[in-house]
């Protein structure tokens, strides 16, 4: 099983923005919170937001179907609904990738197999 990390918060990204950036928590609050209104008003208006390097944030219909429901057997339908969805670029999996290859580095040094 791997090692399970906490999620980083709205106020953890404010936090680091504003040590890293210099400026004030306040002024990195009003930027943060100016980005999730724009991003949230552009995909309920169904336009996709691009950041090069990083992905795609965009919406995707679903259709209206048949569905089941898991406590009492009985069929439901389920109506048309627009999920708000993210795409990762490939510069970002690349990231990730090899952020990982080097996290098993690491840990693979500091494991010693011992005879059973």
């Amino acid at each position: 099983m791997g090692v399970i990390l906490a999620n980083v918060t709205k106020r953890d990204l404010i936090l680091d923005i504003a040590r890293s950036t210099g400026f004030t928590q306040s002024e990195i609050k009003k930027v943060v919170n100016g980005f999730f209104d724009i991003v949230s008003e552009s995909l309920e208006e169904q336009k996709n937001i691009e950041l090069r390097g990083f992905g795609t944030f965009y919406t995707k219909s679903r259709k209206a179907r048949a569905a089941r429901n898991p406590k009492t057997g009985d069929s439901v339908q389920l109506a048309e609904t627009i999920a708000p969805l993210f795409k990762y670029s490939s510069d970002l999996k690349g990231l990730i990738e090899e952020s990982h290859k080097l996290d098993n580095q690491e840990v693979s040094k500091d494991v010693e197999l011992q005879p059973k």
